[in-house]
């Protein structure tokens, strides 16, 4: 992938693919007279990517600004390519290929400008790096079981939230949302059906089942849609559901649209190539210097909170801890030197490990990084090797 290095070509221009990988960077020319522009106007601002990222979310957060939502599109291509690239490197799944999941990142650049806070973190790409990965993980994850489900298994396992944000891409209307979203209530409490084998291949409702979803949605439609609807049959309420997962599976497998789609009026796009000392290299080493730094300074500070936790719990537990870690010796071996009971020597490891592990999710959430329960495995086997390499040089008596 080619670096961009300056400010304007930064906040303008858009990766283009080619044969499944980086071909050239598209720029968008009112982005680009725009960006310009602002850079002339404001010769006394500092010529920071930081800066003009922190001013552009600022910009977009007012809610009155498309333009500054497309410069951040474009700020953050190089993280969407990056964490697209290790992504198809890790998970080698035959059916997505890196537009896929470059897509799929791009997808969610409009979460990750909503979850980043800059009182918290200084830099808007070192944060997408970080949050972008485990975004993509819950996609891939819903996606498998969206994949392996019937209609009717999809609409029960689905959320409140991701239903309402599929039927708002499909472009309806607020009260065609609404009244939708009220059926597959309905459809929700009365489809209680169990399956021996699971509940992925739930079987369409039989007719009768219809008529009593038709029969609770209409008389709650009055209290829960707040404007005027007409009643429904069993027949419409099949189908707006049969096309609600239509919907949601369309949300969670978005094609994979034309990167080249930010042409404005009759502007001509422009493409330019711009020199690269090192195309061959890793993508990894192709994070701009200031990115890196970046990222370099999250890592110290997660260490800093790490060690911090681990020299507050009391001096057994660091002491077990030590032996578990650095001397590789099993609990038994543990209770015969430290003269502990078995349980004592357990909890210790578990709740020293706990108690870590807690200190590193608070972090997180301080940094504005949301935490679920796959992102919490995933710090836990993290925290498995962070325990293995510091107590090789961690000295709990300095």
């Amino acid at each position: 992938m080619l670096l961009r290095q300056e400010i304007t070509d930064m906040f303008s221009t858009f990766v283009q693919l080619e044969r499944g990988r980086f071909s050239k960077w598209l720029t968008d020319p009112k982005l680009y007279r725009n960006i310009q522009n602002h850079l002339q106007r404001s010769s006394s601002a500092p010529k920071s990517e930081n800066f003009w990222a922190l001013y552009w979310h600022k910009q977009w957060r007012s809610g009155l600004n498309n333009v500054a939502r497309m410069h951040l599109l474009a700020y953050l291509q190089e993280p969407c390519y990056w964490v697209a690239s290790k992504t198809v490197a890790k998970f080698n799944l035959s059916q997505y290929m890196l537009a896929d999941y470059f897509q799929m990142a791009i997808a969610e650049v409009e979460t990750i400008l909503k979850d980043f806070n800059p009182e918290k973190s200084s830099s808007l790409k070192a944060y997408a790096i970080m949050a972008m990965p485990s975004r993509l993980k819950d996609i891939l994850r819903q996606r498998k079981e969206a994949d392996i489900c019937s209609n009717w298994a999809l609409l029960r396992k689905v959320s409140k939230k991701l239903l309402s944000e599929a039927l708002s891409e499909a472009g309806l209307s607020q009260s065609a949302v609404a009244q939708y979203r009220l059926a597959w209530t309905c459809f929700k409490e009365l489809y209680t059906q169990n399956q021996p084998g699971g509940t992925s291949q739930l079987p369409e409702p039989n007719r009768q089942l219809w008529e009593a979803i038709a029969n609770l949605y209409n008389h709650q439609r009055q209290s829960q849609i707040t404007q005027p609807t007409e009643q429904r049959n069993a027949q419409t309420i099949e189908q707006w559901l049969t096309q609600t997962a239509l919907y949601v599976r369309a949300y969670l497998f978005p094609s994979v649209k034309s990167l080249n789609a930010f042409k404005q009026n009759d502007d001509t796009t422009i493409t330019f190539d711009l020199l690269d000392p090192s195309s061959d290299s890793p993508m990894a080493d192709m994070i701009a210097e200031e990115d890196v730094q970046n990222r370099q300074n999250q890592i110290s500070q997660m260490s800093g909170v790490l060690l911090k936790a681990l020299q507050s719990l009391d001096v057994q537990s660091q002491e077990v801890l030590k032996l578990y870690y650095e001397q590789g010796l099993t609990q038994q071996q543990i209770v015969q030197q430290l003269q502990m009971s078995q349980p004592t020597v357990s909890r210790k490891l578990v709740k020293g490990r706990e108690s870590i592990l807690a200190a590193l999710i608070k972090w997180s959430q301080d940094l504005n990084i949301s935490v679920n329960s796959n992102q919490i495995k995933d710090m836990s086997l993290a925290l498995e090797e962070w325990l293995r390499n510091q107590h090789g040089e961690y000295n709990i008596n300095p």
